[in-house]
């Protein structure tokens, strides 16, 4: 039986292995590592972060995006986006570097056992452990607006089921959407020849300013400080200080993990967009149904005027939706014994640890607990340290089995380790 279990070996799963395997613990990780990077992102894709803030964790902090661009003759330069193919073989090297062979097996399954839990492999092997940290990335949480729920995916996909954009040259596609993910979809569409345009229910887009200098003035840099989440002092607390995040009353976070850091597109697309993409906005699809040839959309917009959209493919550049529900790895007598927040994602304690006993949580799913951060990279670092600490307390204090903590929210979060 295992100590640990990681579940999951993308930026969070791998720094998580990481610091397990340095603090001693026996544990084994398990999953494709970077497969939402490598498989689910459209070449020719850049990194929104800051290289410096894009980097996994390991204890000591030696095996840091800027060290691979080093050795691998690339430059990791403020203001310079990094490929998503350069970050997905960064992620490759951290792991040959940092972390304990990973076991490529995907997981299907997660249950309570006799003793802690069980995880079975998708070729049927059960593997036990004390604890799990599920990792799981974003994948299971692929948001789609409902009027396109249930259209072919010939008709409609997600903008992360893409990871070669070239079946579309020559067609006419409609992006869905007023992030980044969107404005970055349909730049690489434009560019490749296809007729697209950009459908979001913004009035107008937002785009983010283009970084200030590293080393600036000292009142500069005391106005708005850089941090791994774009300058100015409440991005500085959302990156910076989780532990004081998670204190907030709960209402005030899941309002804060929903809206912000909202759709923005980075300063370096914005001149690739605006020129060539047509840009539909104040619109909000409302009804769609297949029609010969393709996809017809109706819109609506704010003073409630109907409009009709005929077009080829739609791709839904909608981001992703944290909640328990769509967990189908765990168990369903496991899932339902989760206590959730108000926005349905998981409750999970200062060692991100779920109110299951040893069961802990990553990534995502737990942005409402612990704030933006947990949307990025740059909040692996955090979590690394604070549920590695927390696994070790865990295994500490009691020899499991997997127990349901029987309280309300509140009063657990205040208890929990």
């Amino acid at each position: 039986m295992y100590d640990l279990l990681v579940v999951g070996a993308g930026p969070y799963g791998l720094s998580i292995a990481s610091h397990a395997a340095t603090a001693g613990l026996d544990m084994r990780v398990l999953g494709r590592p970077m497969a939402s990077w490598r498989s689910h992102m459209a070449r020719g894709m850049y990194l929104k972060s800051e290289p410096w803030a894009s980097n996994l964790a390991d204890p000591e902090g030696r095996w840091r995006l800027d060290a691979y661009c080093s050795a691998s003759g690339l430059t990791a330069r403020h203001a310079e986006p990094i490929p998503v193919e350069t970050f997905a073989e960064y992620g490759l090297w951290f792991a040959r570097n940092a972390v304990p062979e990973v076991d490529e097996r995907m997981v299907s399954r997660v249950a309570a056992g006799p003793v802690g839990f069980e995880a079975v492999t998708e070729d049927g092997e059960v593997l036990r452990a004390r604890t799990v940290a599920l990792a799981v990335g974003v994948m299971p949480f692929t948001e789609v607006p409902r009027p396109l729920r249930g259209l072919h995916p010939g008709l409609v996909t997600h903008s992360s089921r893409h990871s070669d954009l070239g079946r579309f040259r020559g067609m006419d596609v409609t992006v869905i959407g007023g992030g980044q993910a969107a404005v970055e979809t349909a730049a690489l569409l434009a560019e490749q020849g296809t007729r697209v345009r950009v459908l979001a229910r913004a009035q107008r887009l937002r785009w983010n300013d283009v970084p200030p200098p590293m080393q600036r003035l000292w009142w500069q840099s005391a106005r708005t400080p850089h941090s791994g989440l774009g300058c100015g002092w409440r991005n500085w607390f959302y990156a910076e200080r989780p532990d004081l995040f998670r204190r907030l009353p709960e209402a005030t976070r899941t309002r804060i993990a929903a809206t912000a850091l909202g759709p923005a597109g980075a300063w370096w697309v914005r001149d690739r967009v605006e020129p060539v993409v047509e840009m539909l906005l104040g619109r909000e699809v409302v009804a769609a149904r297949a029609v010969p040839g393709g996809v017809r959309l109706e819109t609506v917009d704010r003073a409630g005027e109907l409009g009709y959209l005929d077009t080829e493919h739609v791709i839904a550049a909608t981001g992703f939706r944290p909640a328990l529900d769509r967990l189908d790895l765990l168990s369903e007598e496991l899932r339902a014994s989760l206590t959730t927040t108000a926005d349905g994602s998981p409750a999970v304690g200062r060692g991100f640890e779920s109110s299951c006993h040893g069961l802990f949580l990553a990534g995502l799913l737990t942005a409402s607990s612990f704030g933006p951060a947990m949307r990025f990279v740059h909040g692996a670092t955090f979590t690394a340290t604070t549920l590695v600490r927390g696994v070790r307390h865990r295994l500490r204090t009691a020899a499991l089995p997997a127990q349901v903590i029987p309280v309300p929210v509140g009063r657990w979060h205040a208890e929990a380790p």
